[in-house]
């Protein structure tokens, strides 16, 4: 039964009507012809009329209650997150994952829930431990109402504690944490039709204290913090993005040596027999390619141009025509134009890549860096001191400083370019698009240091260092799950959408007439599609509470 309206001579009347199967067809059949629509509403019939059926409807009763003062609000939770991320965090099998490891010690709180809670917070209002404790007791999360904050630094020392014993082999310290991510690689294995392409790049993280006892040491700093100590922090990624694993070394470690533990680990953890690392140009050494070389390992990595003789003496030398990979053209939000160029030196392959676009953005900062130190060697060489944009442009002649051309032209040679060097058979355009797939990893770690706020970090003991950092890559993989399950339906939502959609659905719980009842706030933005694709269920509007 419902309402319908019917319009005669300009005039539009109410009636109320059924649908009735009539020899196999769907037929209206008026049941009460309610009056003129404009001479209801004048009168304030309709009001009372639709007043008077509210009586009979709990449902409407208890929102009209509530939006007119009628109820009492006894409380109020977030539902959002934890509806959508706890079906994930189940469907991944991470939370069995923790449970088996975690065996039969006894913690006395459930480890599972502390670190869900951990990760969560990463996800919608990143900070300290401290801070996930009291951001819990907000949302509806099964089992996370007794949690107290020193469960939750339990709960990261577990995740970052050594094995025992530890490892002995060239792989160095093995953490729990370790486990879990092999265990996870496991449980997923049969979704990957290979894994044969894997995105390595590390980073570094600063401490607001000392750092743990060995982590915490003075390096180079990407975070441009030198008067802190830091660690180096490695992820890998598949090529579709996944988290596969993470490490972490003291601060002073070097991008250089970071590698061939990750091409061990690889191997001999998560039993993968065939595959190819593709790496940044810190990563590259003669010694580090021969390592690879020996193991078996395919490789696609870059090179530092201005550092390695031979691709700057001989590769970027060379002659030969470029193949194009994508034409430049003006749409914005096409592919950026690119061309590719295969050159060998005895038996060691290497591919020069060039983007014309990014070429003339180049030329044209280098010209007015130039066309200022001209301006600032007319107004004296203290003008040079503390610019290091203008020191790889000059010269000395005798004690004055002049512009150097050779320098100039030199750096020109540089230009929308970058080159690579591997020992696989893909084509040299494949090598290209591959290593720019590099860039996942660079945007995990973009999201991981700001969105997540991996950093500052104020842990003081290595073990719940590392845990800390790893609850945000079980907060990115779930990022990442999310995302993909949202792809394959073509909807292209914005991640801060998302979170402030999530974080703004609430149950509200109320008293009216002596009786309990659960009001759910209104599905806007992007839930609707949200819980779509991740198979869940909007609680209901309203429902009686026990």
């Amino acid at each position: 039964m419902f309402i319908r309206t019917q319009t005669n001579a300009n005039r539009t009347y109410l009636l109320l009507v059924e649908n009735q199967r009539v020899k196999g067809r769907i037929q209206q059949r008026v049941l009460a012809r309610l009056g003129r629509l404009d001479e209801l509403r004048a009168s304030g019939e309709l009001d009372r009329l639709l007043a008077s059926l509210g009586r009979f409807s709990e449902k409407l009763a208890v929102l009209g209650a509530h939006a007119e003062g009628g109820a009492v609000t006894v409380g109020a939770r977030i539902v959002g997150p934890g509806l959508i991320f706890e079906r994930l965090w189940l469907e991944l099998g991470i939370d069995r994952v923790l449970s088996e490891l975690a065996g039969e010690r006894r913690f006395g709180f459930s480890l599972e829930r502390a670190v869900l809670v951990t990760v969560l917070h990463r996800l919608f209002a990143p900070g300290s431990d401290r801070a996930a404790q009291k951001w819990q007791t907000s949302y509806a999360m099964s089992g996370v109402e007794a949690l107290e904050l020193h469960q939750f630094y339990r709960a990261m020392g577990w995740l970052g504690e050594a094995l025992a014993p530890p490892d002995s082999g060239s792989m160095g310290l093995r953490t729990r944490k370790d486990l879990i991510e092999e265990r996870l690689f496991e449980r997923r294995r049969d979704l990957f039709s290979a894994l044969d392409l894997v995105f390595f790049d590390t980073t570094s993280i600063y401490f607001e204290g000392e750092g743990g006892e060995r982590l915490g040491q003075y390096g180079h700093s990407k975070d441009h913090r030198p008067d802190l100590k830091q660690m180096v922090v490695g992820v890998v990624v598949d090529n579709e993005g996944r988290p596969l694993m993470s490490e972490l070394w003291p601060g002073n470690t070097a991008d250089v040596n970071s590698l061939m533990p990750i091409v061990d680990r690889l191997r001999g953890y998560f039993k993968v027999n065939e595959i190819c690392i593709v790496a940044d140009r810190g990563m590259i050494s003669r010694a580090t390619i021969a390592e690879i070389k020996q193991r078996g390992w395919k490789y696609i990595l870059g090179v530092r141009m201005r550092r390695c003789k031979e691709a700057n003496e001989e590769v970027l030398a060379r002659a030969g025509r470029y193949q194009e990979v994508y034409p430049k053209r003006d749409d914005p939000k096409a592919a950026a134009p690119l061309k590719v160029k295969e050159v060998w030196v005895e038996d060691r392959r290497y591919v020069v890549c060039l983007n014309e676009d990014q070429a003339t953005k180049d030329r044209h900062e280098r010209e007015a860096i130039v066309e200022s130190l001209k301006a600032a060697l007319k107004a004296g060489d203290k003008q040079l001191i503390g610019n290091r944009g203008y020191h790889k442009y000059v010269k000395t002649t005798g004690s004055r400083f002049a512009i150097d051309e050779d320098k100039i032209n030199a750096e020109a040679r540089f230009d929308g370019k970058w080159v690579l060097t591997t020992n696989t058979d893909l084509a040299a355009r494949e090598l290209a698009l591959k290593y720019k797939q590099l860039w996942l990893v660079e945007a995990i770690f973009r999201t991981a240091k700001s969105q997540l706020d991996t950093r500052p970090i104020f842990h003081q003991c290595d073990d719940t260092i590392r845990g800390h950092v790893f609850c945000s890559l079980l907060a990115l993989l779930l990022r990442v799950e999310l995302e993909e399950r949202l792809a394959l339906r073509d909807w292209q939502l914005e991640w801060a959408d998302i979170v402030h959609d999530l974080d703004h659905l609430q149950e509200i719980e109320l008293n009216l007439d002596g009786k309990a009842y659960t009001l759910r706030t209104e599905a806007k933005g992007t839930i609707g599609k949200v819980f779509q694709a991740c198979g869940v269920a909007l609680p209901p509007t309203v429902r009686s509470a026990r």
